[in-house]
């Protein structure tokens, strides 16, 4: 007993000193204004620093990381990204304030035993980086076709009459939220500031149209041809390139086609040449004149197929190719003709020119009934006829050129449809109204002579085409100068001599001109 005695005292003293010898270390080091050493903040050792000089470090470390080039990929296809491109910004500042405070709070064990631990391994505090989503969201839809495979349908071409399948390719379509929730949870966790490359969500995009599919499309469903064989040059070539544009098109159940998407745009580096086109009521000369034979032409053999016309314009001025009401215009973006496969199978439009025509045929899996026939009757409701208009021109008197005239009407088209030569419907299709275009006659009225100046104005103020035209062909320079070459000589003196006596008894009746016996019928003819 004695000796427990002697030994306590001894112990408990040397755990008091000992404790002393801890109280005056941890005050110590409490009374100091900088961070334990061995003390990290991301990669940046900030031990014996301040608070203040600590932020600042970390401050010009997140600033030199906005010059980092963030790779963002997809199968292959790259986009490069700074920090600012996507928002991103250092968000856990009090970092700063709990890496001073480590070993400084808590009670006196723990701040011993944190200055302990960091006699051994270092502790480090991760800088917390953020994403800003809306941000990173608008920076992938801008660059979503770079990073996009676009997919590539099945389709087929014809040739010698005969359907091939060329098969589709699988698309690549970037999801583009998932996209942004993996960078934002990526730079949060694991972005340490510099250079990285982050692979994106993408999805798979299956092509349409099987070769089982496609095998169906084999039935010629509607057809139709325009002739352009009286046309200029330029106007065939503006349909025979639009007709090239339009040919071996394969459209899907639901889609839709529109005529000016497909060939557009109607400029010269597109194919087109200058041919006359309607516009605001008159013929002018512009790329692509012609092409409206084109969606006309394709037009009939549409509703031949009985697919879905989604929109179609009338001219403003009747055309001569088809049938009042069998027309469809195509202007710029305020005219098109547009239909949808309203079919459960894919259609094939087939279009081809030879020298004087325009063909179109549709085809596809053809699942109306038997001996069902389509056609179409086009019925004028009235006319309009033209009047003409006649108007001065910068030209010599003599010359005469005409804007040719258009009959206005109201016309509708009906269907009809028979089955095995029995009819079973007659309805209106459509209806469609043409302006009337006035002939206008330009006639020239520059001379320097004034008496035909005045009679050339005369008659075109008076309108009336027969006096204009005696006017133009009377006082134009070359009638005036054969008129003053034709001015008859002077007069001759009388001759003094004898004259011989007027004969005597019954004159001799005069001897026809043999020419006025069986006078030139068409010698009254203009």
């Amino acid at each position: 007993m004695k000796k427990w005695k002697v030994v306590l005292p001894v112990i408990c003293a040397a755990v008091l000193t000992a404790g002393i010898s801890f109280v005056g270390t941890v005050k110590a080091e409490e009374n100091d204004q900088v961070i334990l050493d061995n003390i990290f903040i991301g990669d940046i050792a900030v031990g014996g620093m301040s608070k203040e000089q600590a932020l600042e470090e970390i401050d010009q470390h997140v600033t030199s990381g906005d010059e980092a080039v963030i790779t963002l990929e997809v199968d292959g296809k790259l986009v490069e990204a700074s920090p600012e491109d996507l928002g991103i910004a250092w968000d856990n500042q009090e970092i700063v304030d709990e890496a001073y405070n480590y070993g400084r709070t808590g009670n006196l064990l723990d701040r011993y035993k944190a200055k302990k631990d960091l006699e051994k391994e270092s502790k480090v505090f991760d800088v917390v980086y953020t994403v800003d989503g809306v941000k990173t969201t608008a920076f992938l839809e801008n660059h979503v076709a770079e990073l996009n495979q676009e997919v590539v349908d099945g389709s087929l071409t014809r040739e010698n009459g005969v359907f091939n399948v060329v098969p589709g390719q699988n698309g690549v379509e970037v999801d583009t939220q998932a996209s942004v929730q993996l960078i934002q949870d990526f730079v949060a966790g694991e972005w340490d500031g510099g250079d990285v490359s982050i692979s994106l969500v993408a999805n798979v995009v299956e092509p349409r149209g099987t070769e089982e599919e496609l095998r169906k499309v084999q039935d010629r469903m509607g057809s139709f041809s325009t002739d352009f064989s009286s046309s200029a040059w330029g106007r065939k070539k503006n349909i025979e390139v639009a007709v090239g544009k339009i040919n071996g098109t394969v459209l899907y159940p639901g889609d839709e086609f529109s005529v000016y998407d497909t060939i557009a745009p109607l400029n010269a580096a597109n194919g087109y040449e200058l041919a006359g086109s309607y516009e605001n009521g008159t013929v002018v000369e512009s790329y692509g004149g012609g092409v409206c034979q084109v969606s006309t032409t394709l037009y009939n053999a549409v509703i031949r197929s009985e697919l879905e016309v989604t929109e179609r314009f009338a001219h403003s001025m009747i055309v001569t190719y088809v049938q009042p009401s069998m027309d469809a215009a195509v202007a710029g973006g305020l005219k098109d003709f547009k239909f949808k496969n309203n079919t459960d199978s894919p259609i094939y439009i087939e279009g081809y020119c030879d020298k004087n025509n325009a063909y179109f045929n549709v085809y596809g899996n053809d699942t109306r009934e038997a001996g069902r026939e389509v056609s179409f009757v086009s019925e004028t409701i009235s006319r309009e006829e033209p009047t003409t208009t006649i108007v001065a021109s910068d030209n010599p008197i003599g010359f005469l050129a005409t804007d040719a005239a258009h009959v206005g009407s109201k016309a509708r088209l009906w269907k009809v449809v028979k089955v095995n030569g029995v009819e079973q419907s007659r309805e209106v299709f459509n209806t469609s109204s043409y302006r009337a275009s006035p002939k206008t006659l330009h006639v020239g009225n520059i001379s320097s002579n004034s008496e035909a100046v005045n009679a050339i104005n005369a008659a075109i103020a008076s309108q009336d085409e027969a006096a204009v035209r005696e006017a133009a062909s009377y006082w134009c320079d070359e009638a005036i100068a054969a008129r003053a070459q034709q001015t008859p000589p002077p007069a001759a003196e009388p001759d003094p001599s004898p004259q011989p006596s007027e004969p005597t008894g019954t004159p001799e009746p005069p001897v026809p001109d043999p020419g006025m016996l069986n006078p030139d019928p068409s010698a009254a003819t203009q």
